[in-house]
């Protein structure tokens, strides 16, 4: 710990340290949160070690994060918000740089703890998922007019799905390095059959028809923060893969991880279904706050938008079990074939179900 107190003497904190300790249950990121009292009062500080294994170019992704947030807190005052609680607040070291860069090499970066706030894992009612919805399309909203092609592109071709496929899957189904493509041949005929959608949204964008946005790319329930009290959304946090993309990415991805019936890895196909009403429930929140901002395109494209973001994520994991299991994390020998069956069945559910997913965003 005397490590961590020697670092954050680097940062423009307030007050008197109390108390410094690791906070939270990343798994790639290390932090800690640091307590300081001031005339009584006790201003609370996250100190995160940033993965440079993971994102190579942190000057990139601190400018990124800045630039988001500080126009943020302009959107949120001009609306009457408390921007101290409704995005994040970077704080810059006491030599004025973005991040501190210790002798070893590690990159530290701190921001005020939101207070009276809490995060949740699991989309456990429709009720609590609407409300993230909302706070995503609050964030869009307030950064519809940011020039987001002005951010680094941390992860290059990140949701390029035909990109992906033609770059990464087909190769790997190509090579079969482990000698894994006879065992899973259904499902990889099952994405080649997919190549057209694969390619939509892009077509779109080529087209001028898609607007590039600032897009979040990691959309999970646990990157919303709720009030303690009242439980409803604060805001929007880890911003590491904030750059240039679409609206429909962050929709897409969130219905992908909240509304499926099952966990991602879950070995019975025949119990993964898309809850509709979790759709319905997310859509409402996301369209209250950022349906106004979004052209026609974007919002015809709002229900696919579900279906390629499981299509993709799906074709990944089975990139990455053709591969021989380089890139995603997993706990036995077929996890990653496991994970790819069940989005795979969450695309054909959807499918099933695309009218009806399409006729609840156009009555919303």
């Amino acid at each position: 710990m005397e490590d961590i107190k020697r670092i954050i003497e680097n940062f423009n904190f307030k007050g008197n340290l109390t108390e410094c300790k690791v906070f939270g249950s990343g798994h790639i990121n290390t932090t800690y949160i640091a307590t300081y009292t001031e005339e009584g009062k006790i201003r609370k500080y996250i100190i995160q070690k940033v993965n440079t294994n993971v994102f190579k170019n942190i000057d990139e992704l601190m400018d990124n994060v800045f630039a988001v947030t500080s126009f943020l807190r302009e959107r949120i005052k001009a609306n009457g918000g408390d921007p101290n609680r409704e995005t994040l607040h970077y704080i810059k070291t006491i030599d004025g740089n973005k991040y501190y860069k210790a002798e070893s090499g590690d990159c530290y970066r701190a921001y005020r703890f939101v207070d009276n706030s809490k995060s949740c894992d699991s989309v456990d009612s429709a009720e609590i998922f609407e409300k993230s919805g909302i706070a995503f399309g609050r964030f869009q909203k307030y950064l519809s007019d940011f020039p987001a092609k002005t951010l680094y592109e941390t992860i290059p071709n990140f949701h390029n799905t035909i990109w992906r496929f033609e770059n990464e899957f087909l190769p790997a189904v190509k090579n079969d390095l482990k000698n894994r493509a006879d065992e899973c041949k259904e499902e990889i005929d099952f994405v080649i059959a997919r190549k057209n959608d694969c390619s939509r949204l892009v077509d779109l964008i080529e087209k001028g028809e898609l607007p590039i946005r600032v897009t979040h790319n990691d959309t999970k329930l646990n990157n919303v923060i709720f009030d303690e009290e009242t439980n409803d959304a604060i805001c929007v946090i880890d911003l590491d893969t904030v750059m240039p993309g679409l609206a429909l990415y962050d929709f897409g991805d969130s219905i992908r991880f909240g509304a499926n019936t099952c966990a991602e890895d879950e070995e019975d196909t025949s119990k993964v279904a898309i809850n509709l009403e979790y759709f319905k429930a997310y859509a409402r929140g996301f369209l209250s706050e950022a349906g106004e901002s979004f052209n026609q395109c974007e919002i015809d494209n709002l229900a696919f938008s579900a279906k390629l973001m499981t299509l993709e994520c799906g074709m990944r994991f089975l990139t990455d079990y053709l591969n021989g299991d380089t890139y995603f994390k997993t706990s036995y020998p077929k996890h990653n074939l496991v994970r790819a069956k069940n989005q795979l069945a969450l695309v054909k559910d959807m499918e099933s179900k695309m009218d009806k997913m399409e006729n609840i965003i156009r009555n919303i």
